[in-house]
This record gives structure tokens, sequence and C-alpha cells, in this order.
């Protein structure tokens, strides 16, 4: 389902690949080749979301921003199965494992990857090119 928030309808490539049970709600922009898939969340209300080319985000995964921050998801990002991104910048070539969560401020870096299960949590940084796991990551 695409809806428009407060008058703001999400903006999504043609490109894109939406599956069924998806929700795109409010100020949200999917470039070319990115995929949503099966009841994933995908909710720009009291700010943006902004997702790059050939993103991956799989099933039952939300996508939630804060008052004081967007989210921003790079190119070629995969992001597994019921995780949670949260009003967060995730640099391209990133992988966030299955049921990560990924909270306000904190910033993934580029070709970083984010375990299954980890959390990051508020305002932390994961430099480029690193492996971060573990509760906190």
């Amino acid at each position: 389902m695409i809806k428009e928030f407060e008058g703001i309808k999400p903006i999504i490539d043609e490109k894109t690949y939406i599956a069924d049970g998806a929700h795109i709600i409010g100020k949200v922009t999917i470039k070319e080749y990115s995929s949503i898939w099966f009841n994933t969340v995908v909710r720009g209300d009291v700010n943006y979301i902004e997702i790059g080319r050939y993103t991956n985000i799989q099933d039952n995964s939300v996508v939630h921003v804060a008052d004081d921050y967007p989210a921003i998801i790079g190119d070629y990002v995969t992001i597994g199965h019921n995780a949670t991104v949260h009003a967060c910048k995730i640099e391209d070539h990133c992988l966030i494992g299955m049921g990560a969560i990924i909270m306000d401020g904190a910033v993934v870096g580029r070709g970083s990857i984010i375990a299954a299960g980890a959390v990051v949590t508020n305002n932390q940084i994961i430099p480029p090119f690193s492996v971060a796991a573990g509760i906190p990551a």
C-alpha cells in the first residue's frame, strides 16, 4: 500500500519492486531497482526517508524516522528480515542482518556488516568496512 501522509505522497521509481502487503507512507523517496518486501513498513511521517538504488529491504522490516533525524539508506544495501532501522544513516554497500536494530542518530559506515540480532545504539558510529555484532554492537 502506498499512502500519502499530511498531503505528501511517496516518490517511488517505476523500476522499484513493492511486494504485496508492504506499506510505504508519507515523505519517502525510493530510487531505481530497489525492492521492498512483504509486510515491510516504510513510514516517513515526522521526517523524511531516502532509499538508494539497488537496495533490498526484506520481509517484516520497519524503517521509521524521528523529529530530529531522517532515515537515509544508501545504494546497494540489504536489510534482512525483521530488522528495525530507526532515524539513522546507512551508507552504501552495507548488510544489516536479520532482526538487527539501528537506533536514532546512528551511522553505519560504507561497506559495513551488522550481524543478525545486533543493536546499534543511539548516535553510535560504525566505521566504514566494519563488522559489528552484539548488544550493543
